[in-house]
């Protein structure tokens, strides 16, 4: 497919723009310059066509933002990867000397530039794009992203420069799986979604935070095919106070309840923590696969035992649920981050695999049989059948004649035995008992 990147100076609309063109909140919009970071990815459909479109940070100079630096690179390198770049600018403030500035990176870049003239709201704005001829990219094209007038003729020439694909290029992969990378604040996701694709996909700095948004990006290694998604880190509810941070909560927690495996992250030296179990939590209550990552091990004093306790201690803490791989990784140092794809493509595998009935019956009507439940009131409860339900997770049915005397003591009894004789680490499950 082909690439459209939106470039511009701070503020001037590209996160709005891009959610238009998407069709969704994906970016992160507010009134403060500087909140989008890094490349963000979308896919936006017109006229029959697909196409990926890139939001970009803002290319600003001489600013007090930490990161303008890395945020200019990620820049450049979405216009070095973009096919058509939408170069946007302010009607109300007009041309500036950064605007200036980023015209003459994208004369140099060869690549065809569209400019995007955002904040036209209403008719008598439209003459004010005039002035944008100035810049010497073309005649500019007037739209207004919150509302969405004139971005319907700046589609139309965008797809007049976008290299020809058939339909079936724009398969959009629904098979692939998708992998969240969770946990607290800087415990290193962003840098072990870079060490994963090698490359500088997200900044990373030492500052919590640093990212914002959920960010995807596609992985194909190694035989392994993923979407990755770095999210922002998560803390505490009474900790959030600032609207920037509670909208990339809000996107991190939406990319958990989209992915199909979470790889929850955790920093060595201070341990699962408490809310180290929330995220835990809110990965089972949302039924997604989920691998621990302790991230950080080569700063941890070690002796024989240290890895064995260290697992022993994580999995007591997530009690009653213990069946998680848990795997030690240093991202800088590179050590075992395959383990952790290894491990996640596995909890994939466990988490859709289908186990016919005749080989549920065949296990685990036997486990019931010796270890009946036991009688509630006189009554005795009488388990004839299992069968596996037809759910994105493993859910599993068991019929019985009277349902409501059996105890969550003895459907726990059954999910042990069902792990016993079936792979399901890393996945959460339910039973369910049914009157026959």
């Amino acid at each position: 497919m082909g690439i459209v990147a939106i470039v511009g100076r701070p503020n001037v609309g590209k996160s709005t723009l891009f959610n238009r063109l998407v069709g969704m909140r994906q970016a992160i919009v507010d009134e403060t310059a500087g909140v989008t970071r890094d490349r963000h990815y979308g896919r936006c459909e017109w006229c029959g066509r697909e196409f990926s479109v890139i939001d970009t940070g803002g290319y600003a100079l001489n600013t007090e933002d930490v990161f303008e630096t890395e945020i200019r690179k990620q820049v450049l390198l979405a216009i070095d990867e973009a096919d058509v770049i939408l170069f946007m600018v302010d009607t109300n403030t007009g041309i500036t000397d950064q605007c200036q500035t980023i015209a003459d990176v994208l004369r140099r870049s060869g690549k065809k530039v569209v400019v995007v003239a955002n904040k036209v709201d209403n008719n008598n704005q439209i003459f004010g794009i005039h002035e944008f001829h100035a810049l010497g990219l073309g005649a500019p094209f007037a739209v207004s992203s919150i509302n969405g007038s004139g971005t319907g003729d700046l589609l139309d020439e965008v797809l007049r420069h976008l290299p020809d694909a058939s339909m079936a290029d724009s398969d959009s992969r629904p098979t692939v799986p998708r992998l969240a990378i969770v946990g607290r604040p800087n415990v290193g996701k962003s840098s072990l979604t870079n060490a994963l694709l090698g490359a500088e996909r997200n900044i990373v700095t030492p500052v919590a935070g640093t990212t914002r948004d959920a960010v995807s990006a596609y992985y194909n290694k190694f035989g392994h095919e993923f979407i990755l998604v770095d999210t922002a880190g998560l803390r505490k509810k009474a900790k959030v106070h600032d609207d920037l941070e509670f909208y990339s909560v809000m996107r991190s927690v939406r990319a958990i309840e989209h992915a199909d495996v979470c790889i929850l992250m955790i920093e060595a030296e201070k341990g699962i923590e408490a809310q180290d179990l929330s995220i835990f939590n809110l990965i089972i209550r949302n039924r997604k696969g989920c691998v621990i990552t302790v991230n950080k091990w080569d700063t941890v004093a070690k002796e024989t035992n240290t890895m064995k306790e260290y697992r022993a201690e994580i999995l007591r803490r997530l009690a009653p649920f213990t069946d998680v791989p848990v795997i030690f990784t240093s991202v800088l140092q590179k050590q075992r981050i395959l383990d952790v794809l290894e491990a996640a493509a596995q909890v994939y595998v466990n988490r859709s695999q289908r186990i016919p009935t005749s080989q549920l019956n065949e296990a685990m009507l036997a486990e019931i049989a010796a270890c009946p439940p036991p009688a509630v009131k006189g009554k005795f409860v009488k388990i004839k059948y299992v069968t596996q339900l037809p759910s994105p997770a493993p859910c599993f049915a068991f019929f019985c004649n009277l349902p409501q005397y059996v105890r969550d003591d003895y459907k726990r009894f059954l999910e042990n035995k069902l792990r016993q004789h079936f792979r399901f680490t890393g996945c959460p499950m339910q039973v369910f008992l049914r009157r026959k």
